[in-house]
Order: structure tokens, then C-alpha cells, then sequence
């Protein structure tokens, strides 16, 4: 058997302590699946002394974490660490400056970094793996870049966030309004004590990102996914969703066109979306993550599991380290980084898309028709069209409405005609239907 391969880990949280526990656990079957015994030879975390229940006695300790990349008894650094800069960042570029193979679960730093990184990782013939950035346990990146590589993907889109998706989904099972629910999945743990990355869809859009690149070879551009997070949604809008057959889950989508020209624009956002019960992805609640890819020739594919948490994301850290001891490295985004296209944001005005969109209106005569009358100005033809009664407090009611297919540009064009009227008491909650 060849000679070991020796792994330097960072970052000893839920993640890192998962990575020990698994390699200790299934020593025997991943020796006898990489071809070599993986050995882990030093680590490295903020506090020392912090009991993570799993025996750290047998590893060297670094106090400063870039050291790790200068040990000469290190073949791979592993990064848990977290965040888009700062020492996460640091230690990448030491690893992979001093030819070191890097694994991180790092979806901020790939996501922001990500070129720059593969950039270093050809120049040094050094592995950048970063399956756990994305989807937790869900073999998706390799899924993307290896099973899908002799396809022409026509779009890529799922469930990226499960603080999101539990927060929707359980809200359909409770009939709760979003804050309650919010705080009780913070108590749970399934969101943080500052959850704005999430119920934001920053996490989700740093995800997509890197998705669009390995899915479309384009060079990453997280500046211009975007994003609209869940924060606005209500218990009412989920009843409604209900009433039509459909539910409410946060979708990350991309896809390309070509513009005139013939040259590539690529379409990056997240969103909540109506999702029609009979879709895979209605049936995706908890904090689970799935992610569908078309290939004009695979055709519809679904990856659907554990999107966090130690276990999962673990086996997807492991799972790199596996591929690097077999010396299955490849392109960190399927082709090597000098092909990558800078596509151009994709302007979505002409699509066609049916929409749900809700009003919060004052309770007055001439409202109804004042909104209708917006409609009709801007093209936008009417499918169905709910008036709630009064509300049990204030002089608020909701609108909602489902329109025909058409031009996302009508849309836009018929909220900017109501924009400022006095009749609207709050933005309107603009949610397409999600497209089979």
C-alpha cells in the first residue's frame, strides 16, 4: 500500500470534530477505498483546551493555523474555519502556496475567492476540493463535475438553505407567522443567533455561485446573483399557496441565454417561488437541501439529502480527502480556470413566468380597482384574484393574486405604477411560480 496521507485540520467546531470521529470510526474502509491509510497529523482551533468529545492527544497542536501549511508532515490542510477573508483565507493561500492539497467546506471564501484560489492550486499542480460547500452531505459538486460532465446543462436550480426550508416548510404544518417560527428554529438550532445570511438568501446565493461555474464553466460572480430572502412571507401567503396547490420554498436558480450576439449571460438568483405540489421539490421540507440539474442528454436529475450539520458535511470533507489520496484531482471547476467565461448578468425582463402577488392594502373603496387598473396598463393579465376581509386588527387587508403567463418586465412595470399610491400599505410580496 502507498504511503499514508497526512491531513492537517483547522477549525475543531461541530464540522472538524465530525471529520476526526469519521476517520477514526471508518479507518479500515477508507484506507481500503483511497488505497492508502489517511492519517491525521496535526490541527489547529482557537481554544485548546475546549472539550469537543473526541481525543485530540495524538495530533500535533498549532496555535497559529497557517503553520499547519509549512509542517513537512502534512500533505493536505483541511479548512473549517469559516468566512469569506480573514484566516480562513490566509491559511488557503499558504496551503496552496507551499503546493499543499486544500479541502474546505468554505462556501464564502470559494464563492468570493474561489478563482484566485483555483488560479494557485493549477500553478502549484496542488487539489482544491470543496464538495462540503455546498449541499452539506449531497454529493452535488461532484455530481456536477463528474457525473453530468458530458452534458450541456440547461438549468440548475433547488432547496440550498435548510434554515429557510424548515422555516417555510413548518410554517405549512403549523399555520405560524415567520417570526415565530424563526424563533423557534433559532432554539432548535436549525438558525443562528443572527440568521441574516440565511433568511436573507446570502447563504444560498454564495452556493448558486459556485453551482453556475461548475454547472456552465463561467467564472464565478456572486456580485450578481440575486438574491430575496423569505423574511416577508406570512402564514396568509402560505394558506394561499396551499389553496392553489402549490407550496412556498426559497429557490436558487441559474441558467444561460445568449444575447443577441450570440454571446453567453448568465442568470443567477434566489427567491422564494411557488413550487406546485406535484414538483420534487414540494416534497423537500426540514432542513433538508435538494438541487436539480436538466442535461440535454441526462435530462432531469435530483440530489436530495442532509444539507448540514457534523455528519453529513463531514462525509462530504472525507469524501475529497478520499479523492486526493486516489490522485482524482481535476479541474476545481470542471475546466481549468483560463476557460472559464466572464459571462455578463442576464437581463430576465422578456421570460415568460406566472406570479403570485400579494398587497397589503388599506380597507377603503377604489382599491381593488386601483390595483386592477395597474394590471391592465402594464399588460398584465389576471389568472385569479382573492380580497381578504378585514383584518382583526387595523384597517389592513390583503390582495392576492395569481397572473397569466407573461413578460417579467409587465410586472415590474405595473408595481412601478402603484408605486407610492396611498392605498398600498406595504411593498407587495411578488413570488413566481416556479417553472416544471
Amino acid at each position: 500500500m502507498a504511503e499514508p496521507l497526512r491531513i492537517a485540520l483547522a477549525g475543531l467546531g461541530t464540522v472538524g470534530a465530525g471529520v476526526i470521529r469519521l476517520i477514526e470510526t471508518n479507518a479500515r474502509l477508507i484506507s481500503a477505498r483511497a488505497g492508502r491509510d489517511i492519517v491525521i497529523t496535526a490541527v489547529s482551533a482557537r481554544d485548546r483546551t475546549k472539550d469537543r468529545g473526541v481525543d485530540l492527544a495524538p495530533y500535533a497542536w498549532e496555535d497559529d493555523m497557517t503553520a499547519l501549511a509549512k509542517r513537512d508532515d502534512v500533505d493536505v490542510v483541511v479548512e473549517l474555519v469559516g468566512g469569506s477573508d480573514g484566516p480562513a483565507l490566509a491559511l488557503a493561500r499558504s496551503a496552496l502556496d507551499a503546493g499543499k492539497a486544500l479541502v474546505t467546506a468554505n462556501k464564502a471564501m470559494i464563492a468570493h475567492h474561489g478563482i484566485a484560489l483555483a488560479e494557485m492550486a493549477e500553478a502549484k499542480e496542488a487539489a482544491l476540493k470543496f464538495e462540503a460547500a455546498v449541499a452539506g452531505g449531497i454529493p452535488v459538486v461532484k455530481g456536477l463535475r463528474e457525473g453530468t460532465s458530458a452534458n450541456a446543462l440547461e438549468r440548475i436550480y433547488g432547496i440550498l438553505n435548510g434554515t429557510c426550508n424548515y422555516i417555510l416548510s413548518t410554517m405549512e404544518d403549523t399555520g405560524a407567522d415567520f417570526g415565530e417560527v424563526l424563533a423557534d428554529a433559532q432554539r432548535l438550532g436549525y438558525a443562528e443567533a443572527d440568521p441574516t445570511f440565511d433568511i436573507e438568501g446570502i447563504d444560498a446565493a454564495h452556493k448558486l455561485a459556485i453551482l453556475a461555474a461548475i454547472g456552465f464553466g463561467a467564472r464565478i460572480d456572486f456580485e450578481s446573483v440575486r438574491t430575496t430572502g423569505i423574511t416577508r412571507v406570512k402564514a396568509a401567503d402560505i394558506a394561499q399557496a396551499e389553496a392553489l396547490g402549490f407550496v412556498i420554498r426559497l429557490i436558487a436558480m441559474t441558467d444561460v441565454e445568449e444575447d443577441a450576439n450570440g454571446a453567453p449571460q448568465l442568470l443567477q438568483r434566489v427567491r422564494p417561488c411557488l413550487v406546485s405540489k406535484d414538483h420534487p421539490l414540494a416534497s423537500v421540507d426540514g432542513p433538508t437541501n435538494a438541487v436539480v440539474a436538466e442535461g440535454n442528454f441526462s435530462g432531469r436529475l435530483l440530489f436530495q439529502g442532509a444539507g448540514a450539520g457534523d455528519g453529513p458535511t463531514a462525509s462530504a470533507v472525507v469524501a475529497d480527502i478520499i479523492d486526493i489520496a486516489r490522485d482524482e484531482v481535476g479541474a476545481p471547476f470542471s475546466i481549468p480556470v483560463a476557460q472559464l467565461v466572464a459571462m455578463a448578468p442576464h437581463e430576465p425582463g422578456h421570460r415568460m413566468e406566472r406570479t403570485y402577488i400579494r398587497f397589503t392594502v388599506a380597507d377603503r373603496p377604489g382599491v381593488l380597482a386601483e390595483i386592477t387598473a395597474a394590471m391592465r396598463d402594464a399588460g398584465v393579465s389576471i389568472e385569479s384574484l382573492i380580497q381578504k376581509g378585514r383584518a382583526d386588527e387595523g384597517d389592513e387587508v390583503l390582495v392576492a393574486m395569481v397572473t397569466h403567463e407573461g413578460p417579467e418586465r409587465c410586472i415590474r412595470e405595473a408595481l412601478d405604477l402603484l408605486d407610492g399610491s396611498e392605498s398600498l400599505t406595504a411593498p407587495p410580496l411578488v413570488l413566481p411560480l416556479l417553472r416544471d
